[in-house]
């Protein structure tokens, strides 16, 4: 063991605090930057508040450096407010819902972590004040480790990891790293702590290897010719594209349906673009699959069939401009 040295421990203790302090703001600011959060696991941000609680009341039971007394604190706030994006973003609550949903788990959460003080404090003894504490400490563990498990989940379904930024896990990995290196110097080693700390590099590890994976897996197939798999974009695309329109046999896929060379038995109109033998349906017209398609032949007689009836209207009217009388043209 190191010699005990309370400048490096509260240094480090400090070091730790900053990273874990704004560990959660690159992932707050992406889920706001990307307005989702499909991917990332509500359940993670708030298992992780909820152990925040025990392991603030287990720092200040333990009189821990300061630094590792505040930590929790921010690092409890800081993952609900991400929660709250979960609630607003995926689970499509309302702003105002979201907003009184977060303040209200914060509040209940501070108050429990006060109450546990206050309430274990004065009955502590020499002979069980580490019995309350150890139960505190290894329940903040627990909750810790187990939060990721959904996050694991979540990386299951999709195949990749996506919706977590690793900017976080990397801030994370480096704080518990550093928090670690302040219990070394400390006076009295905390396993405890230092086992929860160490949990959450070992457990945050896993997603930044999967990433990796994966994207080794995406680069191997971008080498052999092939789309890659499960990126944000791919997901994106998949939901929330719509269906592409049926084409038409023997036309372009691109063709808009004002170009279909159909007549529609109870409404059609000849299209104001180009091409003589267009042909548009209009708002009235049957379901697409309802139409039939006539033969060339009788196409052909229909539409010179109408183009008659359009002379015959056009000579009609001039001949009424000269007062000439035109008989009117049969139908």
């Amino acid at each position: 063991m190191p010699t005990p040295n309370s400048v490096a421990e509260n240094v480090l203790g400090t070091m730790g605090t900053v990273c874990w302090s704004g560990q959660l703001l690159p992932q707050i600011w992406k889920s706001w930057r990307e307005k989702s959060t499909k991917g990332f696991s509500h359940w993670l941000m708030l298992l992780w508040g909820f152990s925040s609680v025990f392991l603030g009341a287990y720092a200040l039971l333990q009189e821990l450096n300061i630094p590792l007394i505040v930590q929790p604190q921010l690092f409890g706030a800081l993952c609900l407010v991400s929660w709250g994006q979960c609630q607003y973003y995926e689970l499509k609550r309302t702003r105002l819902v979201a907003t009184l949903m977060t303040l209200g788990v914060i509040v209940v959460c501070g108050a429990i972590e006060v109450l546990l003080v206050l309430t274990i404090r004065p009955i502590q003894n020499p002979h069980n004040k580490h019995v309350a504490t150890m139960f505190f400490g290894v329940l903040s563990a627990v909750l810790i480790s187990t939060a990721l498990f959904p996050q694991y989940y979540e990386i299951y379904k999709y195949k990749a990891v996506i919706g977590i930024s690793l900017v976080f896990m990397g801030i994370d990995m480096l704080g518990g790293l550093l928090n670690d290196l302040s219990l070394v110097f400390s006076e009295s080693f905390d396993p405890l702590a230092a086992c929860s700390y160490t949990l959450v590099i070992v457990l945050d590890g896993v997603i930044v290897i999967c990433a990796a994976v994966f994207k080794i897996r995406d680069w191997r197939r971008k080498r052999h010719g092939l789309p890659a798999m499960n990126t944000d974009q791919d997901l994106e695309g998949t939901i929330d594209q719509p269906p592409a329109p049926m084409a038409v046999e023997g036309e372009s896929s691109a063709s808009p349906i004002q170009h279909l060379t159909i007549l529609s038995r109870t409404a059609s109109r000849l299209s104001e673009t180009s091409g003589r033998y267009t042909w548009a349906i209009t708002e009235n017209t049957t379901p697409l699959q309802n139409v039939a398609v006539e033969s060339k032949e009788e196409a052909y007689g229909k539409l010179d069939l109408e183009e008659g009836r359009v002379d015959d209207e056009k000579e009609s009217y001039a001949g009424s401009e000269k007062g000439d009388s035109v008989p009117p043209v049969s139908r």
